[in-house]
């Protein structure tokens, strides 16, 4: 299906890239973009794949929305205390964008759940901030064949890293973090604290990580970015796939 006149007029300044163009602006509408976690990396994530114009957004959290939220998880506002954060993220979405079909998912997604709503997205973005959560997502990711995009962010730092199965050579989370060495779980935003703008850098560049999946532009990201925001430093490391991984190597069951 062609774009309409309105769409090409709204999109016209992603249409004008070269890297992107009319193929690439349709392939973003015709996309399905699986959002797990609304909070402050959620937020710039479910917003800008919406104004970026991502045909499908499917946006799932079972938390809701506290005051104390509102310091950095911009899809919500004061008039969302005590919605579902999902519910409230795709309402914030979808004012940006009407033409997005966004759904919005308000329980956990765990085990068969996880994996039939992982199958059908084009790619993942997992904006959540425990290790169970993380390591279940990769799985899934894993077993669906579908790219997932992670971020974190704590405190004044935050990192970024992109696991594509297409790609023989990437890695995936498990390889970048062994279960046996996962640390601690309850280390997130509630115990730890947060600066508000981190979570909009890092969760601006996996919406970019996102769109360049869809659309084909460029290559996506490789290894682990890492951002501190004291001294305003990036930082690259290389990730090697692990050979005796428990999830991505051919000796995984």
């Amino acid at each position: 299906m062609s774009m309409t006149d309105q769409q090409l007029l709204r999109y016209s300044r992603q249409i004008m890239l070269n890297e992107v163009d009319i193929e690439g602006q349709q392939r973003l509408l015709d996309g399905h973009a699986l959002i797990i976690g609304a909070g402050g990396l959620g937020s710039p994530v479910a917003l800008y794949l919406a104004a970026a114009g991502v045909g499908r957004l499917t946006i799932a959290d079972d938390d809701l929305v506290e005051v104390s939220n509102l310091q950095r998880q911009i899809a919500h506002g004061e008039s969302d205390l005590g919605v579902n954060k999902a519910e409230s993220a795709a309402a914030s979405a979808r004012a940006l964008n009407p033409g997005c079909r966004i759904t919005a998912i308000d329980h956990r997604l765990e085990a068969e759940a996880l994996r039939a709503v992982v199958s059908e997205a084009d790619v993942v973005l997992d904006c959540t901030d425990r290790f169970s959560s993380r390591y279940a997502i990769n799985q899934a990711c894993v077993t669906a064949g579908v790219p997932l995009v992670s971020g974190a962010a704590i405190r004044f730092g935050g990192q970024l890293a992109v696991f594509d199965g297409a790609d023989a050579d990437s890695p995936c989370y498990a390889c970048l973090y062994p279960p046996d060495d996962q640390g601690d779980e309850a280390l997130s935003c509630a115990e730890s604290g947060v600066i508000a703008p981190l979570v909009g850098i890092i969760g601006s560049f996996q919406a970019l990580e996102a769109v360049k999946l869809l659309t084909g532009a460029g290559q996506p990201h490789q290894g682990l970015s890492t951002f501190d925001g004291l001294s305003g430093e990036w930082r690259h490391f290389r990730v090697p796939k692990d050979p005796g991984c428990a999830v991505c190597s051919s000796e995984a069951s």
